[in-house]
């Protein structure tokens, strides 16, 4: 699942996101949501989280079981 919208990621879920300063690169970080930041239902670019490692960035990839 993608990250564009918010009602699909949950406080708990573990998502793939691309912090700002890599977006260039591409460079992905995975973790555990923390917050959800993004206030609108839904974001073309991904709904940007704070993981609990303390990273932020917007999801790029939801990870399902």
């Amino acid at each position: 699942m993608d990250g564009t919208i918010r009602k699909d990621i949950k406080p708990g879920s573990v998502v793939v996101i691309v912090q700002k300063h890599h977006q260039k690169t591409g460079e992905m970080t995975q973790g555990i949501v923390k917050d959800i930041l993004t206030s609108s239902p839904q974001h073309h670019r991904g709904i940007k989280v704070r993981l609990e490692s303390g990273e932020v960035g917007r999801v790029q990839h939801i990870q399902t079981n």
